[in-house]
């Protein structure tokens, strides 16, 4: 199954795991970043509720950026190799 998730969203693995394996990764990154995208796709949900309340598409701009952060987060958290989550932290 996880080979099939990773065929799929490879466009987003590709950009994480290109070049040289990326040093500093911990174990918590992993965890860290798996609670960060599910927050953000709580807060894509919670803008979309909102959005619908208030009868607005002032509204789509944000749900869509926080959509696809989450997407991203829990993609590379769930699917990436550990240097893709030490790439999207950053070296240090």
């Amino acid at each position: 199954m996880k080979e099939v998730l990773r065929k799929v969203f490879w466009p987003i693995l590709l950009f994480f795991e290109k070049g040289e394996s990326a040093e500093g990764y911990r174990p918590s990154h992993r965890k860290i970043l798996l609670a960060v995208g599910l927050l953000f796709l709580v807060l894509s949900g919670v803008s979309l509720l909102a959005a619908l309340v208030a009868e607005t598409l002032g509204a789509l701009f944000p749900i869509i950026l926080f959509f696809v952060i989450g997407l991203v987060c829990l993609v590379v958290g769930f699917l990436g190799s550990d240097s893709a989550v030490a790439r999207i932290w950053g070296n240090r």
